[in-house]
């Protein structure tokens, strides 16, 4: 595995949280709204290995949350609106960027799983190619 070629991280993450595939950047990488494709249908990365499980929501309600929390607390001191308000206009606008950043974040784990080689994209037939023109 050391005689592999580096697969850059920054780049794979841009990629994947754009949803296009991490090696190609041509193909798509959902087929719906956070289901894989099983293939990149440009380069044929086999992209049904992937292992993202929990990883995805856990880091949605973190980066909402600070961005949530934040924003109450300010809208509270500056305006000090009625609860009702804080409940219908935080429940709404949580609903809406968890549904907005979840296919992001789901689309970066999958691409750093694929950057760093792990559950199942050790190696794919591009990198056999690039370590024989290497030689």
């Amino acid at each position: 595995m050391e005689d592999l070629p580096k697969r850059k991280i920054s780049t794979a993450l841009w990629r994947g949280a754009w949803g296009y595939c991490p090696q190609c950047n041509e193909g798509r990488l959902f087929s719906a709204y956070l289901k894989a494709y099983e293939h990149c249908s440009h380069c044929d990365l086999h992209l049904a290995g992937h292992k993202a499980d929990d990883a995805p929501p856990y880091f949605t309600m973190f980066i909402v949350g600070h961005i949530i929390v934040p924003l109450a607390v300010v809208i509270e001191h500056a305006y000090v609106p009625p609860i009702y308000i804080h409940v219908i206009f935080f429940s709404v606008l949580t609903i809406v960027l968890s549904l907005i950043i979840l296919p992001i974040v789901k689309g970066a784990v999958i691409a750093m799983q694929w950057a760093l080689r792990m559950h199942g994209f050790a190696a794919s037939p591009t990198d056999a190619h690039k370590s024989e023109t290497d030689i």
